[in-house]
């Protein structure tokens, strides 16, 4: 879950430079390479900048940016959890609980599912968690096999075979959580975005435990994605290494809009018109579907906007969609 940073010499030996629990960004060096300048976030501080001295070790802090807001707030309580996959493997999971928490009662909750899906979750701060969170719910998220950080085996899991692996993974962190004394087992929600938003449409198709699904900027049908997206060349080297037409089975096997004739959840999809990577017709198929089944849908879209709204979209939008997400919540898990 952590991002440092380290050094190397032309012999091969590896040492630590920055090794802290979270995550280093961005860094650069001075003309004699004495002084580190980097950024450095957690779970509970968007980002500052340090300047470390090489020889020494010794840093200090140069920024406090949003320090004076988040004194005045409770964020909630973060709790790290390494749990057995479906496999039996080692998987690392966070847990936020929220402010005020009473271990006494039965909490909603929300699983959250991370993009890419060559990215991990890990120790930095996710606004759109602690929001949830501050909301009454129980915010939980893992890094499945099919990210990294832990290994080429662990990445590898799911090449040519979306939904495998990482579905069960998944399903397994639910069961976990599911299980701890302060959830409620009958108001759990799930959500995520880009490959997140997949793996939502993955779950809605093929079980019915959560209670409300929140898609966004989704994958729903991998063989029209292949001609909407920027991104068609390493979808192909996802999927085989061979373009649709020659196996367009394989794309609709691992395609959620396959699946959608089982979804029963309700769900909310959120897609913005101008997202190159996952396009809007990608959201459009999935809400289409659950209309004609009869499902509880509603989909929000979002003019101008692109692929990466939630972090770079207008101010006042960015707000909406949240907006949207808990209130679909609220309404079906509260």
């Amino acid at each position: 879950g952590n991002t440092v940073l380290k050094r190397a010499d032309l012999d091969g030996n590896v040492e630590d430079v920055i090794a802290k629990t979270g995550v280093v960004g961005r860094f650069g060096f001075d003309r004699d390479q004495e002084r580190l300048l980097y950024f450095f976030a957690d779970m509970k501080d968007p980002g500052q900048i340090y300047l470390h001295d090489m020889e020494s070790g010794k840093e200090r802090v140069l920024t406090r940016a949003n320090r004076a807001l988040l004194s005045k707030i409770d964020l909630g309580n973060v709790e790290e959890v390494w749990f057995k996959g479906a496999a039996g493997n080692d998987l690392q999971g966070w847990i936020i609980t929220p402010p005020g928490f009473d271990p006494g009662k039965k909490y909603p909750s929300i699983l959250e599912i991370h993009g890419g899906p060559r990215v991990q979750y890990g120790n930095f701060f996710m606004h759109e968690f602690y929001y949830l969170a501050a909301q009454g719910y129980v915010v939980y998220f893992c890094n499945p096999r099919g990210g990294q950080g832990y290994g080429e085996e662990h990445s590898k899991a799911i090449w040519n075979d979306w939904g495998g692996a990482d579905y069960a993974d998944l399903m397994a962190w639910a069961d976990h959580v599911s299980k701890l004394p302060y959830i409620d087992p009958d108001r759990m929600g799930v959500t995520g975005g880009s490959y997140g938003g997949y793996m939502t449409n993955w779950i809605i198709g093929h079980t019915d435990r959560f209670q409300a699904a929140v898609t966004q900027r989704s994958v729903s049908n991998l063989l029209s994605m292949y001609g909407s997206s920027d991104f068609n060349w390493a979808f192909q080297e996802e999927f085989g290494n061979v373009p649709p037409w020659e196996d367009p089975e394989n794309y609709l096997r691992q395609s959620p809009i396959t699946y959608i004739g089982n979804a029963k959840t309700p769900t909310l999809v959120i897609h913005s018109e101008n997202d190159l990577r996952c396009a809007i017709e990608q959201g459009e198929q999935v809400f289409v579907a659950l209309k004609r089944l009869g499902v509880e849908t509603k989909m929000i879209r979002f003019p101008d906007e692109p692929h990466g709204l939630s972090r770079n979209g207008r101010t006042d939008r960015r707000i909406a969609r949240l907006t949207h997400i808990i209130a679909w919540f609220d309404r079906y898990l509260k």
